[in-house]
């Protein structure tokens, strides 16, 4: 058997060079995720690390379809953070169920499902089968803090 199918989502995580933050503090007044019953929801993560976001401006602009890619990555990553927060391991999730993916970009930019792909393939490369999902994918004029991307999620415990 090989470690991709014994390994925990964290553990897939650090063979890629990448961790699980903090939970990231909310902007306003909400809470990062909230759990009822065998769900949890998170409120919308943004593209931040260290407190600071990644990447501001528009996709199509200031920002490109792999940096928005990137920062739908961090947003994912965020989100996981707020789950891991309430069930203290990631290997509870039964099914990531939905995913949607904001996107702010110019009028003309109609690639919003290539870049909430980058949340959709992380996920799959984390939790295989368990990591597939209904999305959407929106385009929107603005996002807090002028972030390109936001992300929030349903998964199932």
């Amino acid at each position: 058997m090989n470690r991709e199918s014994t390994s925990t989502p964290e553990a897939r995580l650090e063979d890629r060079g990448l961790a699980i933050p903090e939970v990231a503090a909310p902007v306003a007044a909400y809470v990062p995720a909230v759990r009822t019953g065998q769900y949890i929801y998170t409120s919308g993560q943004l593209p931040v690390e260290n407190g600071q976001p990644i990447h501001t401006g528009k996709v199509g602009a200031e920002v490109s379809l792999e940096q928005a890619q990137a920062a739908v990555r961090q947003c994912t990553l965020n989100a996981l953070a707020a789950i891991r927060a309430i069930i203290g391991d990631l290997s509870a999730i039964t099914r990531i169920v939905r995913v949607t993916g904001f996107v702010a970009s110019t009028p003309d930019f109609t690639a919003q499902p290539q870049v909430v792909n980058g949340a959709s393939e992380l996920l799959g490369e984390i939790f295989g089968e368990v990591g597939v999902h209904a999305r959407s994918a929106v385009g929107v004029a603005v996002l807090p803090l002028d972030v390109p991307v936001e992300v929030e999620m349903i998964v199932e415990v």
